[in-house]
Protein backbone atom coordinates (compact mmCIF):
# COMPACT_ATOMS: atom_id res chain seq x y z
CA UNK A 1 0.00 0.00 0.00
CA UNK A 2 1.75 3.38 -0.82
CA UNK A 3 1.36 6.19 1.34
CA UNK A 4 0.29 8.59 -1.33
CA UNK A 5 -2.65 10.73 -1.02
CA UNK A 6 -4.98 9.69 -3.86
CA UNK A 7 -6.41 12.69 -5.83
CA UNK A 8 -9.77 13.78 -4.82
CA UNK A 9 -12.12 13.60 -7.77
CA UNK A 10 -14.42 15.24 -5.37
CA UNK A 11 -13.72 19.21 -4.71
CA UNK A 12 -13.98 19.36 -1.31
CA UNK A 13 -11.42 22.37 -0.83
CA UNK A 14 -13.82 24.11 -3.28
CA UNK A 15 -16.37 23.19 -1.32
CA UNK A 16 -15.37 23.97 1.79
CA UNK A 17 -14.38 27.85 0.42
CA UNK A 18 -17.52 28.34 -0.99
CA UNK A 19 -18.99 27.74 2.75
CA UNK A 20 -17.17 29.28 4.19
CA UNK A 21 -17.41 32.51 2.13
CA UNK A 22 -20.94 31.86 2.98
CA UNK A 23 -20.29 32.83 6.45
CA UNK A 24 -19.55 36.24 5.55
CA UNK A 25 -23.01 36.65 3.74
CA UNK A 26 -24.89 35.60 6.79
CA UNK A 27 -22.79 37.76 8.87
CA UNK A 28 -23.48 40.96 6.58
CA UNK A 29 -27.11 39.51 5.88
CA UNK A 30 -27.70 39.92 9.68
CA UNK A 31 -26.63 43.13 9.53
CA UNK A 32 -28.36 43.99 6.78
CA UNK A 33 -31.52 43.07 8.74
CA UNK A 34 -30.63 44.66 12.03
CA UNK A 35 -30.70 48.00 10.66
CA UNK A 36 -26.94 47.80 9.41
CA UNK A 37 -26.32 48.80 13.11
CA UNK A 38 -23.00 46.33 14.12
CA UNK A 39 -23.45 45.29 17.42
CA UNK A 40 -21.43 45.76 20.62
CA UNK A 41 -17.49 46.57 19.46
CA UNK A 42 -18.20 44.07 16.13
CA UNK A 43 -16.49 45.48 13.39
CA UNK A 44 -15.14 43.97 10.20
CA UNK A 45 -11.93 43.74 7.95
CA UNK A 46 -12.75 42.38 4.27
CA UNK A 47 -10.01 41.79 2.18
CA UNK A 48 -10.39 40.90 -1.17
CA UNK A 49 -8.61 40.73 -4.68
CA UNK A 50 -9.76 44.30 -6.70
CA UNK A 51 -8.82 42.90 -10.35
CA UNK A 52 -11.27 39.67 -9.83
CA UNK A 53 -14.36 39.20 -11.66
CA UNK A 54 -17.56 41.22 -10.45
CA UNK A 55 -15.49 43.58 -8.06
CA UNK A 56 -16.24 47.33 -8.87
CA UNK A 57 -14.59 50.01 -6.91
CA UNK A 58 -13.42 53.56 -8.25
CA UNK A 59 -10.71 54.16 -10.99
CA UNK A 60 -8.36 55.77 -7.93
CA UNK A 61 -9.06 52.33 -5.81
CA UNK A 62 -8.28 50.21 -8.52
CA UNK A 63 -5.03 52.47 -9.28
CA UNK A 64 -4.16 52.20 -5.76
CA UNK A 65 -4.42 49.15 -4.79
CA UNK A 66 -4.01 46.73 -8.51
CA UNK A 67 -4.07 43.81 -6.46
CA UNK A 68 -5.58 43.30 -3.23
CA UNK A 69 -7.18 45.77 -0.65
CA UNK A 70 -9.35 45.66 2.95
CA UNK A 71 -11.88 47.70 3.85
CA UNK A 72 -13.52 48.71 7.86
CA UNK A 73 -16.92 48.25 8.34
CA UNK A 74 -17.01 50.06 11.79
CA UNK A 75 -18.57 53.35 12.35
CA UNK A 76 -18.88 55.11 8.36
CA UNK A 77 -20.61 52.88 6.19
CA UNK A 78 -23.96 53.02 3.76
CA UNK A 79 -26.32 51.56 2.01
CA UNK A 80 -24.88 47.69 2.77
CA UNK A 81 -26.79 45.26 0.75
CA UNK A 82 -26.01 41.75 0.60
CA UNK A 83 -27.39 38.85 -1.86
CA UNK A 84 -26.52 34.89 -2.72
CA UNK A 85 -23.39 36.56 -5.14
CA UNK A 86 -21.70 39.59 -2.77
CA UNK A 87 -22.02 42.59 -1.00
CA UNK A 88 -22.23 46.09 -1.95
CA UNK A 89 -21.37 48.90 0.52
CA UNK A 90 -20.56 53.12 0.57
CA UNK A 91 -17.48 54.28 2.28
CA UNK A 92 -15.71 57.17 2.38
CA UNK A 93 -12.03 57.17 1.44
CA UNK A 94 -9.78 60.21 2.08
CA UNK A 95 -12.90 62.22 2.59
CA UNK A 96 -14.53 61.05 -0.73
CA UNK A 97 -17.54 58.95 -0.89
CA UNK A 98 -17.10 55.69 -3.12
CA UNK A 99 -19.58 52.30 -3.66
CA UNK A 100 -18.04 48.84 -3.70
CA UNK A 101 -19.48 45.84 -5.06
CA UNK A 102 -17.60 42.67 -3.57
CA UNK A 103 -18.41 39.41 -4.99
CA UNK A 104 -17.50 36.44 -2.28
CA UNK A 105 -15.46 34.63 -4.42
CA UNK A 106 -13.26 37.50 -4.36
CA UNK A 107 -12.53 37.89 -0.45
CA UNK A 108 -9.75 36.95 0.70
CA UNK A 109 -9.86 37.07 4.86
CA UNK A 110 -12.81 38.22 6.87
CA UNK A 111 -12.01 38.87 11.00
CA UNK A 112 -13.64 40.57 13.49
CA UNK A 113 -11.51 41.38 15.99
CA UNK A 114 -13.65 42.51 18.83
CA UNK A 115 -13.91 38.51 19.03
CA UNK A 116 -11.17 37.44 17.98
CA UNK A 117 -12.39 35.65 14.96
CA UNK A 118 -10.91 35.10 11.27
CA UNK A 119 -11.41 33.52 8.26
CA UNK A 120 -8.30 32.78 5.29
CA UNK A 121 -9.59 32.18 2.00
CA UNK A 122 -7.57 30.95 -1.10
CA UNK A 123 -7.68 33.14 -3.80
CA UNK A 124 -10.26 31.86 -6.34
CA UNK A 125 -8.87 33.87 -9.31
CA UNK A 126 -5.65 31.65 -10.30
CA UNK A 127 -2.23 33.09 -9.94
CA UNK A 128 -3.35 36.31 -8.57
CA UNK A 129 -0.58 36.74 -6.09
CA UNK A 130 -0.71 39.62 -3.61
CA UNK A 131 1.42 42.97 -4.35
CA UNK A 132 2.62 45.34 -1.69
CA UNK A 133 -0.03 48.42 -1.29
CA UNK A 134 -0.84 51.30 0.92
CA UNK A 135 -3.42 50.96 3.27
CA UNK A 136 -6.93 51.41 2.73
CA UNK A 137 -7.51 54.43 4.90
CA UNK A 138 -11.01 54.49 4.51
CA UNK A 139 -11.98 56.94 7.56
CA UNK A 140 -13.22 55.30 10.98
CA UNK A 141 -10.55 52.68 10.50
CA UNK A 142 -8.25 51.83 13.35
CA UNK A 143 -4.41 50.97 12.72
CA UNK A 144 -4.54 47.34 13.64
CA UNK A 145 -2.52 45.32 11.66
CA UNK A 146 -5.37 42.55 9.83
CA UNK A 147 -1.92 40.09 8.94
CA UNK A 148 -1.47 40.10 13.01
CA UNK A 149 -4.87 39.64 13.61
CA UNK A 150 -5.69 37.41 11.02
CA UNK A 151 -2.64 34.60 10.99
CA UNK A 152 -2.23 34.79 14.93
CA UNK A 153 -1.49 31.34 16.11
CA UNK A 154 -2.17 31.82 19.79
CA UNK A 155 -5.43 29.81 19.75
CA UNK A 156 -7.72 32.33 18.45
CA UNK A 157 -10.64 31.57 16.16
CA UNK A 158 -9.45 32.07 13.11
CA UNK A 159 -9.89 29.09 9.88
CA UNK A 160 -7.79 28.93 7.22
CA UNK A 161 -8.29 25.85 4.72
CA UNK A 162 -5.81 24.47 2.43
CA UNK A 163 -6.34 21.00 1.32
CA UNK A 164 -2.55 20.98 -0.40
CA UNK A 165 -4.13 20.51 -3.38
CA UNK A 166 -1.58 19.33 -6.11
CA UNK A 167 -0.89 21.83 -9.28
Amino acid sequence: MTEETADSLIPYDDIVQEALRAVVGRVLGEIVDSGSELPGNHHFYITFKTGAPGVSIPDSLRERFPDEMTIVLQNKFWDLGVDEEGFTVGLTFNAIPAKLDVPYAAITAFVDPAVDFGLQFQATVADMAPEPHDDAENDGSDSRDLSAIAQSEDGSNVVSVDFGRKK
